[in-house]
């Protein structure tokens, strides 16, 4: 069961940030380049304030605008999902950019995101955050713009648990109270206790992916391993990442 104050994604990120600020929330871990970066719950909440900001005020998005996500399972894509359920913002997973008001990229997706007609923005996805040498034409460069962002971010209209917060291909819109539902029968079904660190290796494109590698440990008080490009694992390197993570379940 959630607590009123826990009814939205937003509300589940700050209710882990009172509950323990220092403690792992994302492990990610990108098998093609090496890279690994932790971010605690004090740290994403930072970046989800500085993102709802850019998005806010820099790029003004409205609550029900609806947001096209084309970003492979990444640290930073969480950010953007909790960014967008922090201001209202329709968060689309895969969605198509043609319909969208505004779209996130990566870059291997950028002629796919040109099809949108309103602000685009791109990311590199390069270790620690990094910029592109040289920012796309035609959109803004998340790792430039966003490090100038607010630290703390106040919407100027109240979300709701009954307020739009995503759509996914084939299942429709859901509310933030939907997803915070969804989530924690997600948590039940895997049987997820407080505390929970879940490996996975599932895209977000999916509401499987989404739960796995965010929602649901973010219900119950856990954390997740992300592994981008983790397919070449064996067996046995797997395993010694489920123990140097101190793993409960992988996915």
């Amino acid at each position: 069961m959630t607590s009123p104050a826990q009814d939205t994604p937003a509300g589940l990120l700050a209710a882990a940030l009172r509950a323990d600020p220092g403690r792992p929330l994302i492990t990610f871990y990108d098998d093609a380049t090496g890279e690994r970066v932790e971010l605690s719950v004090a740290t994403t909440a930072n970046w989800v304030a500085k993102t709802a900001n850019l998005l806010q005020d820099e790029l003004g998005a409205q609550p029900g605008d609806r947001l096209a996500l084309l970003l492979p399972a990444h640290w930073q894509t969480a950010v953007w999902l909790l960014a967008c359920f922090s201001t209202g913002v329709v968060v689309e997973p895969g969605g198509d950019p043609a319909g969208a008001d505004l779209v996130v990229s990566g870059p291997d997706t950028l002629e796919q995101a040109r099809a949108c007609g309103g602000e685009r923005v791109a990311l590199a996805l390069r270790p620690l955050g990094g910029r592109f040498p040289q920012a796309p034409v035609g959109f803004v460069d998340y790792a430039g713009e966003v490090p100038g962002q607010g630290d703390r971010f106040v919407p100027y209209a109240p979300i709701g648990a009954g307020s739009p917060a995503m759509r996914l291909a084939g299942e429709g819109a859901l509310t933030g109270g939907e997803v915070v539902e969804r989530a924690v029968a997600a948590a039940e079904a895997h049987r997820l206790a407080p505390g929970a660190r879940v490996l996975s290796r599932l895209p977000y494109d999916t509401w499987a992916g989404l739960a796995a590698g965010l929602l649901a440990p973010l219900a119950v008080g856990g954390s997740v391993v992300l592994c981008r490009n983790a397919a070449a694992l064996g067996p046995e390197q797997l395993a010694a990442r489920e123990a140097t993570e101190r793993v409960t379940l992988t996915l």
